[in-house]
């Protein structure tokens, strides 16, 4: 069935492609900040270890989000780890040390890249694509990030 929520066919269509590289980057996070979860060591463990479980826990929050929002405005979400290495703007290093310095720097940096990216975007979703609703989510999700950016980021003080 067609999604009538006031909103052109082809501006849907544009949101949900930005939706989808969106889930793509979150997902990719989401796995990387679980491997610094699982894998993180040093004297400093089971500090890195727990707030590593709570930055996963909200990632995961925010993907399922993502996904029911990319459902809200009639397209499907990709589910397949191929279909998000294809689309995410992020990419996958191999860390010399599993020290919490190490992922806290590498999850910072997607964290700061992933804020770009939806800043870059917040006008073109309310003006352009005239959906004040995603751009008023996406707005919402930028400060998330920033403030997961900012607990990162004060570790390395």
């Amino acid at each position: 069935m067609k999604t009538s929520i006031g909103i052109k066919n082809e501006n849907l269509a544009k949101v949900a492609e930005v939706l989808v590289t969106t889930l793509a980057d979150e997902f990719v996070l989401y796995t990387k900040t679980r491997k610094a979860h699982w894998n993180v060591e040093g004297p400093d463990f089971y500090n890195k270890h727990l707030f590593f479980e709570a930055q996963y826990g909200q990632l995961d929050d925010i993907i399922d989000d993502l996904a029911e929002r990319i459902r809200t405005l009639g397209h499907y979400a990709p589910a397949t780890l191929r279909e998000y290495l294809a689309l995410t703007h992020l990419s996958e290093h191999h860390l010399e040390s599993n020290d919490s310095l190490a992922y806290i720097r590498e999850l910072l940096s997607d964290h700061e890249s992933i804020i770009i990216h939806l800043r870059e975007n917040i006008e073109n979703f309310a003006v352009e694509f005239r959906d004040s609703g995603t751009s008023d989510y996406i707005t919402g999700l930028l400060e998330t990030h920033e403030k997961m950016a900012w607990m990162l980021r004060s570790h390395l003080k």
